[in-house]
């Protein structure tokens, strides 16, 4: 959240950061424009029934994923211990986030992305909310006194990040608006990618919450991706 303040901070600031970045800032005001176009064409005030579809395909496609998973992982763990063992393909929270990833993807390119004019996006962040609330409930915070390394990776963690960030930018000549709501839709997710990006128009906000689904879409097979190469490596 240190790392949130200075990325606001910088909104206010944002014209200064593009010039440092020689950065055509013209490219967030026609996405600007965009979006709000796009907002009231299809914004709606939202009736009984799109919040019973809303939740019901959310839902659903979560159930459906932890259906699967309890089918697949056992299956394979059954016939392919060689995959089970060595990929972890046995392993029942593996399907259900692929799957879970998988159906939410495949049903963005459907019409029931209409329902983003109803406020889908919005209700995904209260559950969001409430699943990172939920997780946070089981944690054991004295037990950060055991291992206070933990946060010096971190803190060599958010360098790395930052440094990274901002190099790319500088070589890309990327303005601003994409750095600040990129990179906390890699640290943040949709839960606070759409603050700062509404920090720099409320019609943007869409934009943190699209940014932020495809990091988590891209994370969750480019993590699986790289824990099969941290995996090949290890022996050596």
């Amino acid at each position: 959240e240190v790392w949130m303040f200075f990325l606001l901070l910088g909104v206010g600031k944002a014209a200064r950061l593009d010039k440092f970045f020689k950065a055509d800032a013209s490219a967030v005001e026609n996405l600007k424009n965009h979006m709000h176009e796009f907002s009231q064409k299809i914004a709606r005030i939202p009736s009984f029934p799109d919040f019973m579809m809303i939740l019901g395909v959310g839902l659903g496609c979560t159930g459906l994923a932890h259906l699967l998973a309890d089918v697949i992982a056992p299956a394979i763990k059954e016939h392919s211990p060689f995959l089970a063992n060595t990929f972890s393909l046995g392993s029942g929270f593996f399907w259900l986030i692929v799957l879970a990833t998988a159906f939410g993807i495949g049903l963005s390119f459907t019409k029931l992305r209409n329902y983003e004019g109803a406020g889908a996006s919005k209700i995904g962040s209260v559950c969001i909310y409430i699943l990172v609330a939920t997780i946070g409930m089981k944690m054991d915070v004295m037990a950060i006194g055991e291992n206070p390394a933990i946060f010096l990776v971190g803190f060599v963690w958010m360098v790395f990040h930052v440094l990274l960030l901002v190099i790319v930018a500088k070589i890309i000549r990327a303005p601003y608006f994409f750095l600040a709501v990129g990179s906390k839709a890699n640290i943040g997710g949709a839960a606070s990618a759409p603050v700062v990006a509404a920090a720099f128009h409320p019609s943007l906000a869409p934009v943190g919450v699209l940014l932020a689904v495809l990091g988590y879409a891209l994370g969750t097979y480019g993590a699986l991706i790289c824990g099969y190469l941290m995996q090949g490596v290890a022996p050596i």
